[in-house]
């Protein structure tokens, strides 16, 4: 499940993206306002969390494009900016859910976590390629009607794959979002991962999926002929 992390303070973002990547959360990040806006136009996540004071854009600004866009993303504001009327600005423009800093990260971590249960609940999503599904709510994988058994690693792997099934993912993108700031991880690893997903792919009937290596490009999840 992928979040966007909107934050320009480096520090901040990295205890950010490791307290949620240990709740088993796919984390990016985006250090201004419009490299977050050129995310949201083009990548789908679960939840924003959002600063609000950010270079290049606003983080209002963000929230109102998005808005604007008609997307139903949740987002949750965090920012210094502590005062009523920017809280009920944001709320006002979209927001689902307002974290004053500073703050603690396990309250993050809720807040979170029960923005996630409300839109899960709300939509049921299940995503599929072929014979190949991941039910977001229960955070299981089942190919051709049978549970699929992965280590977690190889999940988090199956599932940034699987949420741009057709399209190419790179090592390095798919490397950020299982290790986030893991620094004893190496990005050779992501090819050890992939090698084993493919046999725990490796079975014959129609709707059969596969991941294929794009030179230069990285790895395709895609359904089989």
């Amino acid at each position: 499940m992928r979040i966007l992390l909107v934050e320009d303070h480096t520090e901040l973002s990295h205890w950010i993206a490791r307290a949620l990547h240990d709740a088993h959360l796919t984390v990016e990040h985006a250090a201004s306002g419009s490299a977050a806006d050129a995310l949201l136009h083009t990548q789908e996540y679960a939840l924003v969390i959002l600063d609000l004071t950010l270079p290049g854009m606003d983080g209002l600004d963000v929230l109102k494009r998005l808005r604007a866009r008609g997307s139903k993303t949740p987002v949750l504001v965090l920012t210094a900016r502590g005062g009523l009327q920017e809280r009920v600005q944001g709320l006002n423009l979209g927001a689902d859910d307002y974290l004053p800093k500073p703050f603690e990260l396990a309250e993050l971590e809720a807040r979170v976590k029960a923005l996630l249960r409300r839109v899960q609940g709300a939509q049921g999503l299940t995503l599929r390629c072929g014979m190949l599904s991941f039910d977001t709510v229960s955070r299981m994988f089942t190919y051709g009607g049978e549970d699929l058994a992965l280590t977690p690693r190889e999940r988090a792997v199956l599932e940034a794959l699987l949420t741009r099934a057709g399209r190419a993912v790179s090592k390095e993108k798919l490397f950020d979002e299982v290790f986030a700031l893991e620094d004893e991880a190496n990005l050779d690893a992501i090819e050890i991962y992939v090698h084993r997903l493919r046999k725990k792919l490796d079975r014959p009937g129609e709707g059969r999926v596969g991941i294929t290596t794009l030179r230069g490009l990285g790895y395709l999840l895609e359904e089989k002929p």
